[in-house]
């Protein structure tokens, strides 16, 4: 008989936590990490945490794959935002307010076992949710850290069902001209993003369907977007609405836009610069703090044996 030996963050099915349940547990760890906190300050005299301590709020196990650095304030990372569908301005996110977050569904096509449509709500209650700090760098050079909550990418894979002859898995963004005055133009909308199935199911990979502990706001992506923190950001598509599984590697958003500025691989490396500006170092928005960038955003340790063999050139990180 197999036995499958689960690691310290994974979940038994029994005990899989509905996302509504998850979320209100949260808000109560938060509040008690900050009241208790504040008695522990007050009557030992502590004036500040460890730098390795958890947020108040997030468990140990967010910490796991080690930021390194101080989460950005929420009201930071919710009103400073990349998407294309409503503005190229950054601060869109009043814009997004008016785009539904429910009902939502996403299709499962291509070269899997049986098409199928899910609502996202029978998603999630198939899925472990978990909360992660990831540091998460844009393109554009700046950076920022946030404790994303949702399900490990790889078990969207399983539940998928990829035949055999599947390598890539391709994500659809949701393109709703009533809501997104940014569509239109000369740009190839929807927007559609793609990962080989390898890079989806490394432990890093993940899906977020909340941010700080809610539910993840439009601007940022909601109801449910990708998350791949040693890529840059433009990877990670948002509001998706089909996942789709192919033999061959698909035209993604960017590549087609602009293909000698970004590719498909977009492993984040300092050593190679965009075009028209630096990689070498990043700006922390709320800070404006300019530190060193790191090759794979410093999570080589979980990705870098993904790219082993493959000429390490500019193609594999733009």
């Amino acid at each position: 008989m197999l036995i499958k030996r689960l690691r310290g963050w994974e979940a038994p099915g029994r005990d899989i936590t509905p996302e509504e349940d998850f979320f209100s547990r949260r808000a109560a760890m938060t509040s008690a990490a900050v009241i208790g906190g504040a008695i522990a300050v007050g009557g030992l005299g502590i004036t500040a945490a460890r730098a390795d301590a958890p947020p108040p709020g997030i468990p140990a196990s967010a910490m796991r794959y080690k930021p390194g650095r101080a989460l950005t304030a929420q009201k930071v990372a919710e009103t400073y935002n990349n998407f294309y569908e409503f503005s190229t301005d950054k601060d869109l996110w009043q814009m997004a307010q008016s785009f539904p977050q429910r009902p939502w569904s996403i299709a499962f096509d291509g070269m899997v076992e049986k098409p199928f449509t899910i609502a996202i709500d029978d998603l999630l209650k198939q899925m472990p949710i978990e909360e992660r700090v990831y540091r998460h760098r844009c393109v554009e050079a700046w950076a920022m850290t946030v404790p994303w909550t949702g399900f490990a990418l790889s078990k969207l894979v399983a539940l998928a069902k990829p035949t055999a002859g599947a390598k890539y898995i391709v994500f659809t963004s949701d393109a709703d001209p009533k809501v997104m005055p940014g569509l239109g133009g000369f740009m190839p909308w929807p927007y559609v993003e793609a990962l080989t199935l390898a890079e989806a199911n490394n432990e890093l990979a993940f899906i977020g369907t909340g941010l700080y502990g809610k539910p993840m706001p439009p601007q940022n992506g909601g109801p449910i977007r990708l998350v791949t923190p040693w890529k840059y950001g433009f990877k990670s598509g948002k509001s998706i609405v089909k996942i789709s599984f192919a033999d061959k590697q698909p035209d993604t958003f960017w590549a087609q836009l602009a293909p000698d500025e970004y590719g498909f691989w977009a492993n984040v490396n300092p050593a190679f610069p965009h075009p028209r500006w630096s990689q070498a170092q990043e700006r922390l928005i709320g800070t404006d703090q300019v530190v060193d960038t790191q090759i794979y955003n410093g999570y080589g340790q979980w990705a870098a044996s993904l790219y082993a063999g493959m000429p390490q050139t500019r193609k594999l990180f733009m």
